[in-house]
């Protein structure tokens, strides 16, 4: 039967990259396959070339792991309450008000306006964990403005899609939580351990941006004199009340979960309150825009949880039909142990990426190799960062990747594919760079959530 399994999986992958929309390719491939690989079909005198996997009453199991798994798992909570705060948070215009401050805070220096990019989209991503709404806020606030202080359309442009996938690793990003929740792994945990490599991606983003404007003034030039013309004092003002709102937020959100105080469905309730207030306290909250949140917010955590829900039929057909054992023994087989492994897997999860959304790869690819890795002696921790920042990565590579196609609905039209495509080359290069020293620097992950666990 193990050959049923394989021809399940690549029927999955198959109808995936044709399109076919994920939680019914996911449902729909464990029920015919469920009827391919039951005993059903022998009952009712069909003779078949192989022999029944399971019997049909195993089915009856199903319903106990998804109310289980599912419908009674807490942390799953987490996912509409920091929805709802990012898409609230998109609403208020948050990122419009800082990308302005950033903007004359950084603007005297060459390359400061795409500085001010990297610390706008860092500050989004800690305070929404949404990356498809920071990839398009930046888009439309952020490309326009470059290109009217003619910056180089390759650097703008992947200065905003480099700067709007930080969503994907920085906490608390929804991507960590179902890693999480798939994984068995600490989502608290997970978020500390993904805290310093978010910054070490903003921080090698900066370092580009700067050599960029050492060597080459011309592609990232500092604002005219007539635009930053503002006391220092009222710029200091400035920054400390542009500042504050998205600082407090993720005080609220990330503090109470990294000291214990809350758990991350308890922070997300508070981020969902303390959004809505920033909105109402900035006189850009009405029914109108509470309603179209709320539609957002439902819209999006339905997709999440009918996905969850057609992966679970599908990992339990998957798993009868010997799946888990068949990939285990390849794996386990490949010359060079844990190293092999990971740079299989890593690569897989890399291509995959450029094709399938990061739900996909949580739910269908995520469960069968995380007890290998186990197995391995590998740390599920560690692992879920590193396949964190490599979907981050793929996500910008052309020409499949999600980021790209964000930036490009929203772009400025003398803003070609082609100058997208080559400017989030250079930040796909730090991207790869920064996974290659967690890789070798496992502690950049593991630090923290150690010393946390110490102290508690």
């Amino acid at each position: 039967m193990d050959y049923l399994a394989l021809w399940m999986f690549a029927t999955a992958i198959g109808l995936l990259l044709i399109g076919y929309p994920v939680a019914f390719t996911l449902g729909g491939t464990a029920v015919l396959f469920t009827l391919i690989g039951s005993d059903m079909l022998p009952d009712m005198g069909v003779a078949l070339p192989w022999e029944p996997a399971f019997r049909m009453a195993r089915l009856n199991i199903l319903p106990g792991r998804i109310f289980g798994n599912i419908m009674d798992n807490y942390e799953l909570v987490a996912v509409p309450f920091f929805v709802f705060m990012g898409v609230m948070l998109e609403k208020s215009r948050l990122a419009s008000d800082l990308l302005q401050t950033m903007g004359l805070l950084f603007g005297r220096v060459r390359g400061g306006l795409a500085i001010s990019v990297v610390v706008v989209g860092t500050l989004l991503a800690a305070s929404t964990g949404v990356v498809g709404a920071s990839v398009v806020t930046m888009g439309v606030l952020a490309l326009p403005v470059m290109l009217k202080y003619n910056y180089d359309k390759g650097l703008a442009s992947g200065t905003v899609a480099a700067s709007g996938t930080l969503g994907q690793i920085v906490p608390p990003s929804i991507v960590l939580i179902i890693l999480g929740d798939q994984m068995q792994v600490s989502i608290g945990d997970l978020f500390l351990g993904a805290l310093v490599p978010g910054i070490l991606l903003s921080g090698l983003f900066v370092l580009w941006i700067v050599y960029v404007a050492l060597r080459h003034p011309e592609r990232a030039p500092a604002l005219p004199a007539s635009e930053r013309a503002i006391s220092r004092g009222h710029l200091l003002a400035r920054v400390l009340v542009m500042m504050a709102p998205p600082l407090a937020l993720i005080l609220i959100v990330l503090g109470t979960i990294f000291a214990g105080i809350a758990t991350p469905t308890e922070a997300g309730a508070m981020g969902a309150l303390g959004a809505t207030l920033l909105a109402l306290i900035n006189r850009r909250l009405n029914w109108q825009s509470l309603s179209a949140v709320m539609d957002q917010t439902v819209k999006l955590t339905a997709m999440v949880f009918i996905i969850l829900l057609g992966a679970t039929a599908f990992t339990m057909v998957f798993a009868s039909l010997g799946g888990p054992q068949l990939v285990e023994e390849i794996l386990l087989d490949l010359p060079g142990g844990a190293l092999a492994f990971l740079f299989f897997t890593m690569l897989t999860i890399f291509v995959l990426g450029f094709f399938v959304d990061f739900i996909e790869i949580s739910f269908i690819v995520v469960p069968v190799i995380t007890p290998i890795a186990i197995q391995l002696g590998i740390d599920p921790l560690w692992f879920a960062v590193l396949i964190a920042v490599n979907l981050q990565a793929s996500f910008l590579t052309p020409p499949f990747g999600f980021a790209l196609f964000y930036l490009k609905g929203v772009a400025p039209p003398e803003i070609r594919t082609v100058d997208i495509y080559r400017g989030v080359v250079p930040f796909i290069c730090l991207q790869l760079f920064a996974l290659v020293l967690l890789w070798v620097f496992p502690q950049l992950v593991l630090w923290l959530p150690q010393l946390s666990n110490a102290v508690q």
